[in-house]
């Protein structure tokens, strides 16, 4: 053992970690899954959406919705911890990037892609 290692870090060999909370990720809750999977199952219901993905990142989490698998997301709802303060953490963004909505809530930003249908006389 050189001067340098300490008896943990030759027994771990010779990596030294330390202690304390690992980086965490940025997930939707079981209750904002909930409205996310019930708006997503109307949609599909409807014709107008075929698949999902859902991204959890270091710094947010999203919830894409796409027509066809093999094109880019028409919306992604975006759940960003950072911008909570100011703007409201959740977002509904569009395929060009335009934010939708944003809001603290969830349930209130979604209702920006759950129009009921309505006749145009």
């Amino acid at each position: 053992m050189s001067e340098s290692e300490t008896p943990q870090a030759q027994a771990s060999g010779g990596v030294i970690a330390f202690p304390g909370p690992r980086p965490t990720t940025v997930t939707f809750d079981r209750r904002e899954l909930s409205e996310l999977l019930n708006l997503y199952g109307r949609m599909v219901a409807a014709g107008e959406w075929r698949d999902y993905a859902i991204d959890f990142l270091k710094d947010k989490a999203q919830f894409s919705v796409y027509r066809r698998a093999s094109e880019v997301p028409l919306y992604r709802i975006v759940k960003d911890p950072a911008l909570a303060r100011k703007q409201g953490a959740y977002s509904v963004v569009a395929a060009t990037g335009l934010v939708l909505k944003r809001g603290p809530e969830l349930a209130r930003v979604l209702r920006v892609l759950d129009r009921k249908l309505s006749v145009v006389g």
